[in-house]
């Protein structure tokens, strides 16, 4: 890793980790990040407004990155096609954790419980990487042996000078419609007979409930901060971001348990 000027702090270390390209090194340095938070032994500025000439994200030379309706699709019914899903879901895993450090290190002035709740989605993201690789490596394949698109990663990009655009549009809006996606692949994966695949499904959609309430709480306490209503707010975030549009079928009671409102649940469904 490139020397830090403040080696304890979490957000120059956030952004240390985000520049860093090697998948497996990025992984095991966020578990590790999120281990020695839990035990106390880093700093947090909150005020501390960073900048970096790095390369961000740090990312590897494959897989190559297509736009997404050049990802091609395979059957389900061989190995080939199901390893092709599994490195779709791992890529995103990936850009996931980029976009939890991104959203540590590029936003000051927060709570420290928003560091905190970002560095465990890192850290979960993680986890989630580790065991899609390594089921993917079971399966006679590696990370970067088919193309991939980066959709999340460009709103990531589109949203950095404001929070509230950032909270609104990648967790509620790209990572939740893993919410809505989750439960059919996960179907798809257990008739091919991947047991273990439907199983990392299984824990991916638990977590990802999560880490869909952590961007609700931060969306919800800014809207609060700026004395705006969150569903206009996020209405009109949509239109000046050029978010994608929502096509169900959609995952009521996980979108409920993930802080979702009834307005918006239903503003989602009227769509």
């Amino acid at each position: 890793m490139r020397p830090m000027a403040a080696p304890n702090e979490l957000r120059q270390l956030a952004l240390a980790y985000l520049a860093e390209p090697d998948p497996e090194l990025k992984s095991s340095a966020v578990n590790r990040l999120f281990l020695h938070w839990q035990q106390g032994e880093l700093t947090l500025d909150v005020a501390a407004k960073l900048h970096s000439d790095l390369a961000i994200p740090g990312r590897p030379a494959k897989p190559v990155l297509v736009p997404p309706l050049q990802v091609k699709r395979r059957a389900m019914n061989t190995v080939a096609g199901r390893a092709a899903l599994i490195h779709a879901l791992c890529h995103i895993e990936f850009n996931a954790i980029n976009l939890a450090l991104d959203a540590i290190w590029r936003f000051d002035g927060m709570p420290t419980d928003y560091y905190a709740d970002w560095l465990k989605v890192a850290s979960e993201e993680a986890s989630h990487f580790n065991l899609l690789k390594d089921h993917l490596q079971h399966l006679g394949f590696a990370y970067g042996d088919f193309d991939a698109h980066n959709s999340l990663w460009e709103m990531v990009d589109k949203t950095k000078h404001d929070v509230l655009a950032r909270m609104a549009l990648v967790p509620r809006t790209m990572e939740a419609r893993g919410l809505d996606a989750l439960p059919a692949l996960r179907a798809k994966l257990a008739q091919a007979g991947d047991e273990l695949a439907a199983a990392i499904l299984d824990i991916t959609l638990r977590d990802e409930v999560g880490h869909v309430a952590i961007g609700n709480r931060w969306f919800n306490y800014l809207c609060q901060q700026h004395c705006v209503a969150p569903l206009p707010t996020f209405e009109a975030l949509c239109l000046t971001y050029v978010a994608p549009r929502l096509r169900g079928p959609f995952n009521l009671a996980a979108r409920r348990e993930a802080g979702f409102t009834e307005a918006e649940l239903s503003a989602l469904s009227a769509e």
